[in-house]
């Protein structure tokens, strides 16, 4: 009995830090055994990420997992996904896997550097809110690179404000309005930055220079915003690259039936790709 309470004691010690649930544990432990049995540590980084992602396809898509009540902390939520928790999984994953570090206090360390500016968290507005503000800060941690303009890229300019003109669509903000000004000097830094996009009209043409396990970010012509969604470059045995994801409420993680140049050319609201290459361990 009292080895049951020291195990009781010390998953609730764990959950007052982050916010997880059992069935996140498990899952994290088996998904970081199966790589280690599978030999994925000796795959390049981004064929790990590849690997990974597609162990979450058919998984229901699950929006608004990290807004939670009270301070701001890691939550941990595999049992449903959105685009970027996906994206941020499997690049975690696949850190932890090349490292060789395949704990769960690992995992936990490696998505708190990923999630968050300077890899601390000190409240919501230290959450990379903005995908271009989270190219930026995972650039400068080394965790990335972004090869979009060595691809062919041409150069963008963001104006983001959606955050800080309507607090009300973020629970958060809408609850506590003395972080506005924080994010809205992060969006002035994002706004005085120039990015590299590849347009989609030259996807196709481009689409060579993209490699299995790249991530995508899909930039948008949204007013306030930079990128409307993300996902996983998945080069298929046609060698046409193909876009891993997680679409939207009611769907699934899947592949794009169609290479992702034909994919993005559907959706009008989708101006081009960003690419990013995780940096090798």
């Amino acid at each position: 009995m009292k080895k049951i309470a020291a195990i009781i004691i010390l998953f609730t010690a764990i959950v007052s830090a982050q916010i997880f649930e059992p069935e996140d544990l498990e899952i994290c432990n088996k998904k970081l055994e199966f790589a280690v049995q599978e030999g994925m540590q000796n795959l390049p980084i981004g064929d790990i990420i590849a690997e990974v992602g597609k162990t979450f396809l058919g998984l229901n898509y699950e929006a608004h997992t990290l807004e939670v009540e009270g301070d701001e902390q890691l939550v941990i939520k595999l049992t449903g996904l959105d685009c970027t928790t996906f994206l941020e999984n499997a690049l975690t994953f696949a850190r932890c896997i090349k490292a060789g570090k395949t704990s769960f206090e690992d995992y936990q360390d490696n998505l708190t550097q990923i999630r968050y500016r300077g890899g601390k968290i000190d409240k919501y507005p230290s959450r990379l809110h903005y995908f271009s503000d989270w190219i930026y800060d995972n650039v400068k941690k080394g965790i990335v690179v972004d090869v979009t303009k060595e691809i062919g890229g041409e150069p963008i300019k963001f104006a983001v404000d959606i955050m800080s003109t309507h607090p009300d669509s973020y629970k958060q903000l809408k609850e506590n309005n003395s972080f506005i000004p924080a994010i809205s000097k992060y969006e002035d830094d994002i706004n005085s930055r120039e990015y590299f996009f590849i347009p989609k009209e030259r996807v196709i043409q481009l689409e060579n220079g993209i490699n299995n396990g790249d991530l995508i970010a899909i930039t948008t012509n949204l007013k306030g915003l930079d990128v409307g969604h993300v996902g996983i470059a998945v080069k298929m045995d046609s060698g046409r690259i193909h876009f891993m994801h997680a679409p939207l409420v009611g769907a699934k993680v899947q592949i794009s039936k169609e290479p992702i140049g034909e994919y993005l050319e559907k959706i009008k609201k989708h101006t081009g790709i960003i690419v990013l290459r995780a940096v090798e361990l």
